[in-house]
């Protein structure tokens, strides 16, 4: 059972403590939000856990093997989409599959497979301009799962959208994520997206960031649209309200 385990994991910039003592964990087929408010150092979290920052203290492992400070061991789509402008959506997709050696005609053929399941179909010729944001986003995180289909860290990834665009995505990524399997730790500001979206729902607050509080959504998957006008919906957004006020 494959698991993304933080113990303990500090940092600090020039003398200032940036994050302190943090421990999580991210089952498989779960997803986990990280959610609080900015400077929390949610972002230098993340880019422990991606290897690409050693702590000051603290261990990373993803199943028994300690990954701390090894980059390349699990994905991380940052808030932009990122998308090479002068590439394919198909080249751009099937990226991840070149940088591991695989040739070209073979990174293609694998990426093709999944752009009907990731609502891409008929987009692999196309180049970024000429999709919507929704669209250049299912495209990043499809590039995410090609990179590694264990883990995933998604910093932010529906903040640019509009609301509508959002509101189809969230239900988009749902139907997805229960297709692939694909174990998520993701970063938002959105309180309706970390009920929504989430299994489970760290709070981290304070300065140095740290881990008050976890909160268990007890709603199975996948949710109806009414979840989010629902008692129990708004029971847990004020009690998140509540911490963040604290």
């Amino acid at each position: 059972m494959e698991k993304l385990t933080a113990k303990g994991i500090s940092v600090s910039f020039d003398g200032n403590k940036i994050i302190e003592d943090i421990s999580i964990e991210l089952n498989r087929n779960e997803i986990v939000c990280l959610l609080g408010v900015s400077g929390a150092g949610k972002t230098t979290l993340f880019n422990v856990l991606s290897g690409l920052l050693y702590p000051d203290s603290g261990t990373v492992t993803l199943d028994d093997t300690d990954i701390t400070g090894k980059a390349g061991k699990i994905s991380y789509m940052l808030q932009k989409d990122l998308l090479l402008p002068f590439k394919t959506i198909l080249d751009n997709v099937s990226l991840p599959l070149r940088i591991k050696g695989v040739k070209k005609s073979t990174a293609r053929e694998t990426a093709a497979q999944y752009f009907a399941e990731f609502g891409l179909y008929g987009t692999e010729k196309k180049y970024p301009h000429q999709l919507s944001g929704g669209m250049r986003q299912r495209a990043a995180l499809l590039r995410t799962y090609l990179f590694s289909d264990r883990v995933a860290l998604l910093d932010e990834p529906f903040s640019a959208l509009d609301t509508i665009t959002k509101s189809s995505m969230h239900e988009w990524y749902l139907e997805v994520m229960e297709q692939i399997r694909l174990s998520t730790l993701f970063i938002t500001h959105d309180i309706d997206e970390a009920i929504l979206l989430s299994d489970r729902i760290y709070m981290m607050t304070g300065k140095p960031g740290s881990i008050t509080e976890e909160i268990i959504i007890d709603k199975p998957k996948p949710r109806s649209k009414d979840f989010i006008v629902s008692e129990q919906f708004m029971e847990y957004k004020k009690r998140i309200l509540n911490i963040l006020e604290q």
